[in-house]
């Protein structure tokens, strides 16, 4: 019975009692006493046994729980807790007990490995952003002191290390605006504007802003077959541009020369899925879980030459999820990379 799961404080002063209570009883019937004084004696020291027992039991595991619980919660008792610990808690068993504190170090484990989670991450995320920081730096560097050395007299290479200056200093700008962007997200200080508009309108808009992009690789933008009925969506309309420029710049750079974009839109129980359809490079799978974390790349150095922050795609995801829905990926090596993500149907 002691190794029941619920043993209790009462359990063990009833069974000691007993015990006790018998022996005493034989004792007495074997040194010849009456069988009335023998029940008379046996039911007072019973009773006895019976609280002194359970009155030290209880201290006892009242001692060490408030221990145990003082070191979980690492706080001091409060009147309302010391009243729960001397009320509630000799109630539960040692198992009970136990298992609480078993089930406390299980989700301190839990969050212990969160948090190497998350520092692994962190420690990512500034060693990239060093690295981003410093390439456009460095070169910008390089080139104002080539031109401070004396190639600023020779008016060609003056010119080229000017430009490329320049396309480094937008290379910076750009990274700024766009940490700015993701930190207003993360932190929901960045309001969203919702209203109606066809979403179709909104997609040939970003294919026509980006057309010298898209003209200087041949590739054919176009909305998927089946898919051109207008379809009028409720979010921030400006926000959403901006995750479709995202989604669309991404499919230029790493599609197909005279390749082809296609957008599909699908009416979905009370949404609207977008999808942007590249038939480029793709996707290996092993990198399909990471591709919406700041800064990563699949091919460090093939994506730094093609450009970009390497924060587009985390920016669509945050302010995709700010409108309560989804963006996910697909993609295939050789054969091309889908994103779609999800909007309101449009409020009447």
């Amino acid at each position: 019975m002691f190794e029941s799961g619920h043993t209790s404080p009462l359990s063990i002063a009833t069974i000691t009692s007993l015990i006790s209570g018998v022996f005493f009883s034989l004792f007495s019937l074997a040194m010849g006493l009456s069988w009335e004084l023998t029940l008379i004696g046996g039911s007072i020291l019973l009773l006895l046994i019976f609280f002194l027992v359970k009155y030290l039991v209880e201290k006892f595991i009242h001692s060490k729980i408030k221990l145990i619980y003082k070191f979980i919660h690492q706080t001091k008792v409060s009147k309302r807790e010391e009243f729960f610990l001397k009320n509630v808690l000799p109630q539960q068993s040692i198992a009970e007990v136990g298992e609480e504190v078993l089930q406390w170090a299980d989700q301190r484990k839990t969050e212990m490995e969160v948090l190497e989670r998350n520092e692994a991450f962190r420690k990512e995320f500034l060693q990239n952003l060093s690295h981003e920081f410093k390439t456009p730096a460095f070169a910008i560097q390089g080139y104002l002191e080539t031109l401070i050395a004396g190639a600023s007299e020779r008016p060609e290479i003056r010119t080229r290390f000017l430009e490329n200056a320049f396309k480094n200093t937008e290379r910076l700008i750009n990274l700024i605006s766009d940490l700015d962007e993701i930190t207003k997200l993360e932190s929901g200080k960045l309001a969203l504007h919702y209203q109606n508009f066809i979403i179709h309108d909104l997609i040939f808009d970003v294919f026509e802003a980006l057309q010298l992009k898209i003209e200087s690789k041949h590739i054919r933008c176009n909305i998927k077959k089946g898919c051109e009925q207008p379809i009028s969506v409720y979010a921030d309309k400006e926000k959403i541009r901006q995750v479709l420029i995202n989604l669309v710049e991404n499919a230029i750079k790493y599609g197909n020369q005279e390749g082809k974009i296609e957008a599909g839109i699908y009416r979905t129980d009370g949404n609207v899925l977008i999808e942007i359809t590249d038939d480029g490079i793709g996707i290996a799978e092993e990198h399909l879980p990471r591709i919406f974390e700041r800064f990563f790349r699949t091919d460090y150095g093939r994506s730094r030459n093609i450009g970009g922050s390497g924060l587009g795609l985390a920016i669509c995801k945050h302010i995709v999820e700010a409108h309560g829905q989804f963006i996910q990926v697909r993609s295939k090596p050789g054969v091309g990379t889908t994103f779609g993500f999800t909007l309101n149907k449009n409020k009447e």
